[in-house]
Parts: C-alpha cells; sequence; structure tokens
C-alpha cells in the first residue's frame, strides 16, 4: 500500500467543504458546509459537524479513509476549516471573551518586533489548538451499523465506532488544559505546549532564542489566563441486559466527552455514541502500577438519544394532523387503555389506571410547599394474573424508567450510595433506581417480599419526592420525582376470602395511604372467562400477537409521543366542581367509618382524586377538568376498592344494578317531612358510583311502575310514594 499524501487529502476536504451543496424545493443551490463556515467565522456557531454521509455522495474513498483513520482526519478536516476561514468572514467580529482578546493582541505583537527573515523556534509559535474557536465532529455514514460493547475489540482501534448501551454514570463537567502557555521570568517570551494525553510534563527552561544565546536560563510559569481549556465529561456506558451472552454480566466502557458534546446524557439514558477508539496512554507512576496492561476508551463524536427497545432515535417531533387524528377518534380513552400490553386479555380498568399513571397528574407548588402530580398505583393480585407482565410492558414504554424486584434490591440501592470517586478519589454519592427513574416510572416487582427497613426508604420518595441523606459527611437532598408502579401477592401467596382486606394484604397503612390506586386482582374460576382466556393465552402462543379486535392498537413509538404531549398540559379545576368533589369525598369518608372492611380512607385520598382527574383531562388535551373526568377518578376508586370487596358476591345473591340504585336513593331521602329527592343529585350519586345513566333511567322506571316513587313531569325530583 503507497504512502498517503496528506496534502492531497487536506485539499480533497478543502474542496469538499467549499463545493458540496444540495437543492432545496425550488431547485436552488444550498451550500450547506459554506453557510455553517460563515457561521463559525462569524463565532455564532462552535460546533461544526461534517455527516460522512455528504461526504459518500462526493468521494466515498475518502469516507472509508476517515472511518479508518479518523483522528489524523479530524486533524485534517480542522486544519481546512481554519485555513478556509478568513475566505467566509464578511465582517469584522467583536471579540468575545478573554481568549479572543489574547489571540488578537498576540497577532499584533508578532508583526510588530518580528523580523522579516527571522525564523521562529516551532516551541514559539502559536499552535493550532490555541488559535481555533470551533470544534470539529464526524457523524458516521448511516452504512455503519451500531455494535455492541462486547464487540469493540483491538481491530477497531483508531477507527470510527458507534456503541449503543446504557449510561450508568457520568462525573461532573470539568475544564481540562489542552494548551499550556507558560511566560519566562528573563526575557518575556510566551512559550506554548499542546497537550494530547491525560498527564503531561510541564516545561522548566525557556527555549527562546534570547535565553539560548544569553545563557541567562530563565524559568517558564504556567499562565492559567492564557492557557487554553475546554469541558469535560467521563460517561460510563454498559451494554443492553439483552445483549448479554449466556452466563456473562454487562461490560462496560468509558466514553471521554469534550466541548459541545458534554452534558447531553445523564445517567439511565440509553444511547447510542459514535466516536474514536483508542487505547489510554498512562505515564509515570500510573504506568508502573499497572504493569503490561493498557486500558481503552470511546473518545465521542456524537451522542443519540435511543428508544429502548426499537433501534430508532427517540421521537421528539410534533404529532401530525392525521396521526392527532387516528387517536382522538370515538373511544379513544378506551382504545389508548387498550393498546396498553394488547396481548394481555382482560384488565380494562387496570389498564386505564396504568395509562393515567404515564401521563400523571398535575404538580402544584404553593408557597414552599409542595403537592406531588405523579400517581402511585399497587397491584395486588393472585399468582398468575400477569402484573409482571404488565409491569415490564410500562418499564419499555415509558420514556424514562427502572425495573426492580423487592428481593433483588436493597435500600441504599433504590435511594443512593456513598461512592469512591475512581477519577478524583473524593466521596460522591451514586444515585439509586429511584433516583434514576426521576420524571419517570420506578416499577418494584415482588413488592410484598421486601425487608422492611427497606421498603421504608420509599416512604419519603412517594410523597415528598425528594430523598434526603446525611451520610459520611454528605448532606443533601436528591429528586426522585418519579411515580411508583408497585406489585405484590397478598400475604398468604392467595387472597383469602375468609381473612379481612388489612390481613391479606399486611403492608403498613402508612404505605397503603400514599398509593393513590390500590387494585385487587382476584383469580376466580368463571366458565364463560376462562373460555375466553384460555382461547386468547393459546391464540398469543401460536401467533405471536394478539387476537383481532374491534380496532387495532396503537404502536410504542406514536403512544410515547402522545403521551409527551399530553404532560405539556397543565389543566385546572374550576370553581364549580370544587363543591362536588368535597362532598363525594365527605361521603367516601363516612361510608369508610360504616364499613369495617374498606381500605384506609384518608386526605390523600381527596389528592388522589384531584390527581386522578388532571390526568384525565390531560389525556383530552384540554385546559380544564370537567365533571366526567371527576366522576371516571371516582369510578376507577370504586372500582379499585370495589375489586375488594367482590368475594362478598358469592356468598350473597348478586345484586342487580337497580337494586343497588334504589338503596342508595332511599339513604338520601331526608327522614322527616317531604320524602323527596333531587333528580340531578341522584343521578350524581348514582353515576359516582360506576353505574352508567342508562342504568340509572331503568331503575326509574322499573321502580315507578311498582309505584314505589313518582318522577315529576319536568324530570327534577323523585318523590317516595
Amino acid at each position: 500500500m503507497p504512502p498517503k499524501d496528506y496534502q492531497a487529502e487536506k485539499e480533497k476536504c478543502k474542496r469538499f467543504l467549499q463545493e458540496f451543496y444540495t437543492e432545496d424545493d425550488l431547485g436552488k443551490k444550498v451550500f450547506k458546509y459554506g453557510a455553517q463556515l460563515v457561521a463559525v467565522a462569524h463565532r455564532e456557531q462552535v460546533l461544526l459537524v461534517v455527516d460522512l454521509d455528504d461526504v459518500a455522495e462526493e468521494d466515498p474513498e475518502l469516507v472509508e479513509s476517515v472511518c479508518e483513520n479518523t483522528r489524523r482526519y479530524t486533524g485534517l478536516f480542522a486544519d481546512a476549516v481554519h485555513e478556509l476561514l478568513p475566505e467566509y468572514r464578511e465582517r469584522e467580529v467583536v471579540a468575545k471573551d478573554s481568549l479572543d482578546v489574547y489571540i488578537e493582541h498576540r497577532l499584533m505583537m508578532e508583526q510588530r518586533a518580528r523580523d522579516p527573515n527571522d525564523t521562529r523556534d516551532p516551541r514559539n509559535q502559536y499552535p493550532h489548538e490555541l488559535m481555533r474557536r470551533f470544534e470539529l465532529y464526524f457523524k458516521p455514514p448511516s452504512s455503519a451499523k451500531p455494535r455492541v460493547v462486547r464487540d469493540v475489540k483491538a481491530d477497531s482501534i483508531g477507527k470510527l465506532v458507534t456503541v449503543r448501551g446504557i449510561v450508568t454514570r457520568a462525573t461532573e463537567v470539568k475544564p481540562m488544559m489542552v494548551v499550556a502557555t507558560y511566560t519566562c521570568d528573563q526575557c518575556g517570551a510566551e512559550t506554548y505546549q499542546p497537550i494530547q494525553s491525560a498527564t503531561f510534563m510541564p516545561l522548566i527552561m525557556c527555549p527562546s532564542q534570547e535565553c539560548v544565546t544569553n545563557k541567562s536560563g530563565g524559568r517558564l510559569y504556567l499562565q492559567t489566563r492564557g492557557s487554553k481549556f475546554v469541558k469535560f465529561q467521563e460517561l460510563r456506558i454498559q451494554e443492553h441486559s439483552d445483549q448479554v451472552p449466556v452466563g456473562n454480566i454487562p461490560r462496560s466502557m468509558t466514553v471521554m466527552v469534550r466541548g459541545e458534546n458534554t452534558r447531553l446524557a445523564q445517567p439511565g439514558d440509553h444511547v447510542a455514541v459514535s466516536g474514536i477508539f483508542l487505547p489510554l496512554l498512562r505515564s509515570g507512576f500510573r504506568q508502573a502500577v499497572q504493569g503490561l496492561l493498557s486500558e481503552t476508551y470511546l473518545e465521542a463524536h456524537r451522542i443519540t438519544m435511543m428508544n429502548k427497545t426499537e433501534d430508532d432515535e427517540l421521537g421528539t417531533e410534533e404529532l401530525s394532523e392525521e396521526e392527532l387524528r387516528q387517536i382522538t377518534e370515538e373511544d379513544f380513552y378506551e382504545k389508548l387503555a387498550s393498546s396498553i400490553a394488547p396481548e394481555i386479555y382482560g384488565h380494562e380498568d387496570v389498564k386505564k389506571a396504568l395509562l393515567l399513571l404515564l401521563v400523571g397528574g398535575v404538580q402544584q407548588a404553593p408557597k414552599g410547599m409542595k403537592i406531588r402530580g405523579t400517581i402511585n398505583i399497587c397491584l395486588m393480585g393472585d399468582p398468575g394474573v400477569a402484573k409482571s407482565q404488565l409491569l415490564s410492558y410500562i418499564d419499555r414504554l415509558a420514556p424514562r424508567s427502572q425495573y426492580t424486584t423487592g428481593r433483588g434490591s436493597s435500600g441504599v440501592g433504590l435511594t443512593a450510595a456513598v461512592m469512591r470517586d475512581p477519577l478524583t478519589g473524593e466521596l460522591t454519592l451514586e444515585g439509586g433506581a429511584l433516583v434514576l427513574a426521576d420524571q419517570g416510572v420506578c416499577c418494584i416487582d415482588e413488592f410484598d417480599k421486601m425487608m422492611d427497613a427497606d421498603r421504608t426508604a420509599i416512604h419519603e420518595v412517594m410523597e415528598q419526592q425528594t430523598i434526603s441523606i446525611a451520610k459520611a459527611g454528605i448532606m443533601t437532598s436528591l429528586n426522585a420525582r418519579c411515580s411508583i408502579l408497585a406489585a405484590a401477592n397478598p400475604a398468604y401467596g392467595r387472597y383469602n376470602p375468609r381473612r379481612s382486606v388489612e390481613q391479606n394484604i399486611q403492608l403498613p397503612a402508612a404505605l397503603l395511604s400514599r398509593f393513590d390506586l390500590l387494585w385487587l386482582i382476584q383469580d376466580r374460576p368463571d366458565r364463560d372467562g376462562d373460555l375466553r382466556l384460555a382461547q386468547h393465552i393459546t391464540y398469543v402462543h401460536q401467533h405471536c400477537r394478539q387476537p383481532p379486535s374491534q380496532f387495532s392498537p396503537i404502536d410504542m413509538k406514536l403512544m410515547r409521543r402522545y403521551i409527551s404531549l399530553c404532560k405539556r398540559r397543565q389543566p385546572v379545576v374550576p370553581e364549580s366542581l370544587a363543591d362536588y368533589i368535597t362532598a363525594a369525598y365527605v361521603e367516601m369518608r363516612r361510608e369508610a367509618r360504616g364499613n369495617k372492611d374498606m381500605t384506609f380512607t384518608s386526605a390523600r385520598t381527596l389528592l388522589s382524586i384531584l390527581r386522578l382527574s388532571t390526568a384525565l383531562a390531560r389525556l383530552r388535551l384540554v385546559d380544564v377538568v370537567e365533571k366526567e373526568d371527576v366522576n371516571e377518578a371516582m369510578r376507577l376508586m370504586e372500582m379499585s376498592k370495589d375489586s375488594l370487596q367482590a368475594d362478598k358476591t358469592q356468598n350473597s345473591r348478586a345484586q342487580r344494578p337497580a337494586d343497588v340504585i334504589f338503596a342508595s336513593l332511599r339513604e338520601m331521602a331526608p327522614e322527616r317531612g317531604p320524602r323527596s329527592v333531587r333528580f340531578a343529585e341522584a343521578l350524581q350519586r348514582c353515576v359516582s358510583k360506576g353505574f352508567t345513566p342508562a342504568q340509572f333511567d331503568a331503575a326509574l322506571e322499573e321502580y315507578e311502575e311498582l309505584n314505589v316513587w313518582q318522577v315529576n313531569q319536568a324530570r327534577t325530583r323523585i318523590t317516595f310514594v
């Protein structure tokens, strides 16, 4: 293979930057990189990204060379840009910061003091790194496939590779020296030392002509103001759990990030990082400790956010009118709910509740106090009712989420651990599952099998949304604004109808009151239901998809984008509904007092109703909560409680809706005086108990024919006979 003429390669780079164009809709030429060079020359843009797909259109060989020897070509492209910038500068640029002023003064001094035939010592010349105020990165060609951390081996050294994984830790952004500037205490000359590696040996003796001739032995002193620093951050990415071979543990890789690429990824994000795979050269004491081994790292050129499951980037574009119409057609609430885990049969109300958990209510912060907006749900049920499947589906659907199990996580693993930072050696906090799921969902399976000591760590998160820590001299409060979705089995493995609800659940009341909804899913034998369930399961097993239903489920990407659109709304509860909600809550408290087998009802229940109704309003993309939202929230509360009391119906005969409606109207009628009830109030009461207006009308007619009550002509009052 003949040696490459890098001067000719640089000319190729120049030609590409000057001549590459695309055509717009009107057929006009758009010089993509020319426009960017103008912006860079005027200091309006720092980042210059060279898309290798564009280079491939002009010169496919150049792309191959760039991918094989990326570090060298980054320098060549940067040199080309540096030489082209004066041609693209259309006006004088005002100095932005001290480094600009430094560079301007140095150039003026050099022109004044310089002899035309004088040759300067190369170390006293200005290095390129000091004069450049832009950063150049490559975007890998679309044909390049992302790799697993495991597959990046020795043959990738020096090449442009793309790696997918999860960010497990990100250090703080710190300044990193790129060029060290020294001044001499004898002759005052400036000396520059570009730094390539992680460590450097400072210069001591002045190399300028004057000092060498006079043998004055001037000492050099480091000038931080004149040196150049860039932002630096270190990430650690770990491979996805589904890419790990049998019996291995996930591997991780260090990513060094500089300049404009910093602060793009937080711990817990799924990312694809493109960059140069390089060995890490240590020197001095570190090398002696390390022995013959060498470490490797990835120098990042581009970081893109990824979806959890599919291999595509995170969709951030707005929903089109067509897509919105597709979602918000008739029965869209039912349609969205049944699009959650469509392979799982039934559980319609549970899926509706999970949809509201993903959307979330509105957080209020009146004068330093914080009322959470996130919704917490606990699914408690017999074995084999697909609780864990629902949890893992929500974990895949939510943009930010963490999945953990009760026995597999300690209290420290959920909140935060104190670790020693390998870079600096100081004690730092490493966030646990709840901190990583901030602004997302934390799914906890096997919730009942957690240690009590570990479970108490969740109490603060579920109400205050923070984690307060005082360990190893670190006093702090971390944000953990996450919804908690827990799945648990009853205390005896299966629900025992002969015991009370408290004995079956056996979770502390302080924890239960923090859950907005507690579902008890009981697995009862029922011929028709069992037949449909079995048919559904066998169909899914044969065809690996859900059976055909009356509408096709919405796909995950569209749901994700719709949910993020819903989250931008901030609906409010109008004055007119306030009395209705308070009356409903007081009624719930009264029922709870009279009924021994009810679960604990407190003021948190009222907040839960408000949260659920604001989430429903968000789902409809409106800014005001309506009565239907409150009724649906109450219905969900009733249904979650209803599944707790459903075992009563086995012993007594099943009550018809008409009988229950009659009983509740009889309670409403006053003891003394004319026994009559207002029609609107009666309808409200029945709807809040989960009956439809049609059932209410049917009951009215039935009892009117039996001459139990009479309804007046205007249908405003119901009078008992």
